[in-house]
């Protein structure tokens, strides 16, 4: 299906990659195309509230974290070489959905049984070796761990809670198959919600655990991450013990508790009054590279609240951010040194009768096909009790499944 879309400038590729979950409806869905697109770096679009409200098809793309937490200060901020529009919404001409062993064509003209020749004769694994390649880092580790102990100060001074601090890695000039890298990093690491998405000459390949916000009739649902420890698939006994340290971590478990604080006050403000609960606090779960910390928080929506008023009250999502957020927001933007873009931001779908399903961009890689820039970045929670060395760690920790790809 992947190779088939390569002939198209618009494509989104969302696959669950076989986790069991109630919440994914389908095992994956490929859209192609654009029929009409929002986009906020065009005025001329529209606004999103009318383009979601009018739209009576499927709607695919993405939302960049800037597009929630207004621009970073340029004196401190590295130019952006990803050019993903702050949020980029489309109507594709081709939608495809994989069911078990149904797949489903949905297109406006005549063509359903020309596209499926078209996708069977399309080779599953002509996928090419990719290339070893060194990243540089914006910051170096000395200066992430001297930032980190300034991120601290702040909290003890009572100037927030906890604050997400994100650090970028890149190379530039590499000429890769963005095809081959979302192959080589979803078999090595296969995650609920992984994304290959492509606007023109940017490219997001995505291996996400996790979910930003999903809507099902009424009832909103939100599932953040904080807490991770790694996997060990040698020692099983090392691996259980990384289970059981991270579910009894207390640094994690009061990183997890202030986000999930923080989402339920985002969910209060547009939900009915007493319907938010927490369906599950400090779930510990297994992914191929680590075991994340995970909670779910649920709550109904009012009557009439319009698509801008949800992002408006939860975006950027809480586990990216920090509490309060007003705050680290503006703390991420005095304190980082690269434009987060997609990353920390968001790609999902809306169908037509207005359900919907975000991730969180993590664990992800940015390549523009036309500087040839190739980019991503880690991240991780800081609390009072914090330690610099084990928070850059941690970062690097969540980025084994990326540099594993290009150890050639």
């Amino acid at each position: 299906m992947l190779n088939w879309a390569s002939r198209f400038n618009i494509c989104c590729f969302m696959d669950n990659q076989h986790y069991e979950s109630p919440r994914h409806l389908f095992e994956c869905l490929l859209a192609v195309g654009c029929k009409t697109a929002f986009n906020a770096n065009h005025p001329d679009t529209g606004s999103l509230d009318n383009f979601y409200s009018t739209t009576e098809d499927w709607i695919f793309g993405h939302f960049n974290y800037e597009f929630g937490a207004g621009t970073p200060a340029h004196k401190s901020v590295s130019e952006p070489h990803s050019t993903f529009p702050n949020a980029f919404l489309f109507v594709p001409e081709i939608i495809i959905k994989l069911v078990g062993n149904e797949l489903q064509i949905g297109v406006s003209e005549e063509e359903h049984f020309s596209i499926y020749v078209q996708i069977i004769s399309c080779s599953a694994n002509a996928h090419a070796a990719l290339p070893g390649v060194h990243f540089n880092c914006v910051i170096s580790r000395a200066e992430y761990l001297v930032t980190v102990e300034k991120l601290i100060a702040h909290i003890k001074k009572g100037d927030c809670y906890e604050i997400n601090f994100c650090q970028e890695f890149y190379a530039d000039q590499v000429v890769i198959n963005p095809y081959d890298l979302y192959a080589a990093l979803t078999a090595i690491s296969p995650n609920p919600f992984s994304a290959f998405y492509r606007v023109n000459n940017d490219y997001l390949v995505c291996a996400s655990p996790e979910r930003f916000l999903q809507k099902q009739g009424n009832s909103l649902i939100s599932q953040p991450i904080k807490g991770t420890s790694p996997r060990n698939s040698i020692d099983h006994l090392k691996d259980e013990l990384n289970l059981k340290a991270l579910f009894a971590s207390e640094k994690d478990r009061i990183e997890n508790v202030m986000i999930v604080d923080l989402v339920r006050n985002d969910l209060s403000k547009i939900c009915e009054a007493g319907s938010v609960i927490v369906e599950e606090l400090f779930g510990v779960y297994a992914f191929p590279q680590v075991y994340q910390m995970i909670s779910t928080i649920s709550g109904i929506l009012k009557n009439e609240v319009s698509f801008t008023e949800i992002l408006a009250a939860t975006f950027p999502m809480g586990s990216m951010t920090g509490a309060p957020k007003i705050k680290v927001m503006e703390l991420i933007r005095a304190y980082e040194t690269s434009y987060r873009g997609i990353y920390s931001g968001s790609v999902g779908y809306i169908t037509p009768d207005k359900n919907f399903d975000f991730n969180v961009v993590i664990r992800s890689i940015l390549y523009n096909s036309s500087n040839h820039f190739l980019s991503y970045q880690v991240g991780g929670g800081i609390t009072s009790n914090s330690i610099a060395e084990l928070e850059y760690e941690e970062c690097m920790m969540k980025a084994v499944a990326i540099r594993k790809i290009f150890s050639n």
